[in-house]
């Protein structure tokens, strides 16, 4: 059964069909994505229950049946919990003779397992003095501070740049809202500084090793390092950036991902800010459309997206191997600016763009059908990327 195209890329095609100009039928839409006139229709037809235009149950009434299924399973648990409690809630003043129950029904074993919180909740008994009975004694005080810093920590490690107000902002995301006082303190206590901090006297740091070897890089007889961005098939060797655009409305960030071997765009991202997560949809869509991709080298420059933690784990989880260049050396990913070149002189330098909506618009067609089915490329041997990927894919597979 083949993979589910992405949802990104999805919600862009039904845009493009909404969009489209006078006298261009859906047939030539389709094709133009590579997709069948079946699915676009199909595409368009839940788009139109979602925005109300036609009646059906939306993915908002499918979410809140499944909300509805989890309420009534934590009904069950916590009925569970006051059947199993009648004789501790005779013992309501000692508090600590309740626990024994929490851990018991929290056991794996358990008939209805139910978890710590709901338990904790029935019974209103606080968390914290529970497990503070079951493991090592931990003040509030000192629970509440871990939970802070650790929400301040996986929010500095995602984006480098933040200064500790923006870190307050994403740690209230992530469910611990603080003060900013509080946020400094504790960043300043563990040394948690923005990398565009106010410069400092003295000499500069030099900038920190990159997350990833160079793959791509090789030395000729002369000590000079160039790179090879070549591959014998498909999914060996990946390419990626950002690039950045103004419209009427702010910025627009495209991250986009390159196959070196048809140069053909396998995965993109299109969002309104540059944080990791651009990084990571950009490859979980690339992956979602190629399949097997277990041994691919991602070659990136050393961007704070791509030195991410949740890039690197996204990476190890499809089973690829990261590769980055040096600072400040364009030509270590010379392949990918190539065709953000391309895409400056042929789109986003053509006029002035009022809303990002429009750009994306823009942006994904002239991917989609330009670039990957009308523009030959020399380098393919005047084919274009699916051209050559239908021709040179289909004898390997007759050979395997």
């Amino acid at each position: 059964m083949p993979k589910p195209y992405p949802k990104e890329f999805r919600e862009d095609v039904v845009r493009v069909a909404r969009n489209r100009e006078p006298g261009v039928h859906l047939k030539q839409i389709a094709a133009d994505f590579g997709i069948s006139e079946s699915c676009l229709t199909n595409w368009m037809k839940t788009a139109d229950v979602e925005d109300g235009v036609k009646p059906g149950t939306t993915s908002a009434e499918n979410a809140e049946n499944r909300e509805l299924k989890k309420r009534i399973r934590l009904l069950e648990q916590e009925n569970e919990v006051l059947r199993r409690a009648a004789a501790y809630l005779s013992q309501a003043n000692l508090p600590k003779m309740m626990y024994p129950l929490v851990r018991e029904l929290a056991a794996k074993d358990a008939p209805i397992r139910v978890p710590v919180t709901v338990t904790c909740r029935v019974l209103k008994i606080a968390r914290q003095p529970y497990y503070r009975w079951l493991a090592a004694p931990v003040t509030d005080a000192e629970l509440e501070q871990a939970y802070r810093a650790n929400a301040l920590f996986d929010a500095h490690r995602d984006d480098p740049e933040f200064g500790y107000r923006f870190l307050v902002d994403e740690a209230r995301e992530a469910g611990e809202a603080m003060a900013e006082r509080t946020a400094w303190r504790i960043c300043s206590q563990q040394g948690w500084w923005s990398t565009f901090g106010k410069p400092k006297r003295g000499k500069p740091k030099k900038p920190g090793p990159p997350v990833h070897d160079d793959l791509c890089a090789v030395t000729d007889r002369h000590g000079v390092i160039r790179h090879v961005f070549a591959a014998e098939g498909p999914n060996q060797l990946w390419l990626s950036d950002i690039t950045e655009h103004w419209t009427g409305e702010g910025k627009l960030y495209v991250c986009a991902i390159k196959d070196v071997y048809s140069n053909r765009i396998v995965g993109y991202s299109i969002d309104s800010r540059m944080k990791s997560r651009l990084a990571v949809a950009a490859l979980n869509n690339a992956v979602a459309r190629r399949g097997d991709v277990a041994g691919c080298v991602v070659h990136t420059d050393r961007g704070s997206q791509f030195r991410s933690r949740k890039f690197v784990h996204a990476l190890n989880r499809h089973g690829m191997v990261g590769s980055m260049g040096r600072v400040g050396a364009a030509g270590d990913n010379a392949a990918m600016e190539s065709f953000f070149s391309l895409l400056q002189r042929n789109v986003l330098d053509r006029r002035s763009w009022a809303t990002r909506e429009e750009l994306r618009i823009e942006v994904v067609t002239w991917i989609e059908r330009t670039y990957h089915r009308r523009r030959r490329q020399a380098a393919l041997g005047r084919l274009t990327p699916i051209e050559f990927e239908t021709i040179m894919t289909a004898p390997a597979t007759q050979a395997a």
